[in-house]
């Protein structure tokens, strides 16, 4: 009976982590196809490669530009976003992460990290250890990475104690109880 009941409290477990950070993208750019949440981009159009300007300085023509981002139809209930850029074949690299977008925004522009981000939000620490956006820097030779933007609209107007660096286990944590539904959108880089 025991062991019954720790499979399924595992089970539960592993499913809520895959459901909130997931890559349950359908091609289309959103994570649930019944949802008229979506998320685009005026850089790039979902499994497209995204241009040299948005890649880290280690990449010839990088020049560290954040990406353009735009939503539309969030769900009614939804009271701020957080929006996640990694790499899930650079072992879950965090490129950007943003939380506490307030729910009157639909847009970050194009290189607003630092300097025009929505009122309120906050940057975290990305793997290359500067606040904000890091773009794509895949190692050379490394095959095609993907970059996976995904908007979270949430249940709660900010979330405190953010700071400093943090893993994909650590977002996923955050996260945890939170999401309402969320809208992604891939990008693509090779070297």
């Amino acid at each position: 009976m025991k062991r019954t009941i720790l499979f399924v409290l595992f089970a539960f477990l592993l499913f809520s982590s895959l459901f909130v950070l997931g890559g349950c993208d359908n091609g289309n750019g959103n994570s649930n196809s019944n949802s008229p949440f979506k998320l685009t981009s005026s850089a790039f159009k979902n499994n497209q490669r995204l241009a040299d300007k948005y890649c880290y300085t280690g990449v010839k023509g990088g020049q560290n530009i954040s990406l353009p981002f735009n939503w539309v139809q969030p769900p009614e209930n939804t009271q701020s976003f957080a929006l996640i850029l990694y790499d899930p074949d650079g072992a879950n690299w965090i490129h950007w992460a943003v939380f506490n977008i307030p729910v009157n925004s639909n847009s970050i522009a194009e290189n607003a990290s630092g300097t025009n981000m929505p009122t309120g939000s906050v940057e975290l620490e990305n793997e290359f250890g500067s606040s904000g956006y890091g773009g794509p820097e895949p190692p050379a030779g490394s095959g095609t990475h993907r970059y996976i933007a995904t908007l979270y609209a949430l249940n709660t107007t900010a979330i405190s104690g953010l700071g400093g660096f943090k893993s994909y286990a650590d977002i996923s944590a955050i996260l945890s109880g939170k999401v309402i539904d969320k809208a992604s959108l891939t990008g693509t880089y090779s070297r």
